[in-house]
């Protein structure tokens, strides 16, 4: 069985690097005339080819709930905070092909320089930033995060600040409460329980069904970040516990 995961996961990450090359070629091309929105749709095309690979190739299945509780398309103008739960890059892939509003990623800049897919997400409204420069990263998510969600956009960021193990529970950061503050933006929890089928720091896929389980928005007005990163964390774990008790046995 292990061998077959293995082969599966070649193959997959064959096609993976298959189809971001044209994709990402396309995206930096289109980006010359082309403004950031419907840009942003042409790369999530991609992300669904993946998402959709991942569940042909390795048998990576998914089911959502809690969608109700986020904006409609219809509410353009209405902005969330999201803060997921890190377990893989499956939600990396997965959470902008469920979400009706383009999503901007808080991610370290060394992810640029990935040949074509750092080439691509270069060309997005997306923020970056310089992890050794902590006071000036923070401007930066600040300043940029209240711009793009004045245009109806959606910051996603990951409050573990990396991914996790299976099962673990680790310290949550209080960047994304913080930057929920400060723009007065709803903060929505999600648990995903993508390591039962892609374990961290590992391209061994394994069939499976993730769960993805997205919570009420939180409103930051008047509250402490860290008071609010702690009520974000406490719903997260308890939700993750109730999706895959078997890792936290």
């Amino acid at each position: 069985m292990i061998l077959l995961d293995a082969l599966r996961s070649l193959i997959y990450l064959t096609w993976l690097t298959l189809t971001v090359v044209p994709w990402a070629t396309a995206v930096v091309l289109l980006s010359i005339f082309m403004k950031p929105t419907p840009l942003y749709w042409v790369c999530v095309g991609w992300l669904r080819a993946a998402t959709w690979g991942a569940r042909v190739i390795c048998g990576v299945h998914y089911r959502v709930q809690g969608l109700e509780h986020l904006p409609t398309a219809a509410d353009a103008r209405a902005a969330v905070l999201l803060a997921p739960k890190h377990q893989s890059t499956w939600e990396t892939f997965a959470l902008p092909t469920l979400m009706s509003h383009p999503l901007c990623y808080v991610f370290k800049r060394e992810l640029l320089f990935i040949p074509f897919f750092g080439w691509a997400i270069g060309r997005l409204d997306m923020i970056h930033i310089d992890r050794s420069k902590r006071a000036e990263a923070w401007a930066k998510v600040a300043q940029q995060g209240r711009r793009l969600m004045d245009q109806g956009n959606w910051v996603i960021m990951f409050p573990e600040g990396t991914r996790t193990p299976r099962g673990a529970e680790t310290a949550y950061k209080a960047g994304a409460a913080r930057l929920a503050v400060v723009t007065g933006t709803p903060i929505v929890p999600i648990a995903v329980t993508s390591g039962r089928c892609w374990p961290r720091r590992s391209f061994l896929l394994r069939p499976g069904v993730v769960d993805v389980s997205i919570g009420s928005p939180i409103a930051p007005n008047g509250r402490d970040p860290v008071a609010l990163t702690l009520e974000v964390q406490t719903w997260i774990e308890a939700e993750m516990r109730r999706l895959d008790p078997e890792a936290y046995r």
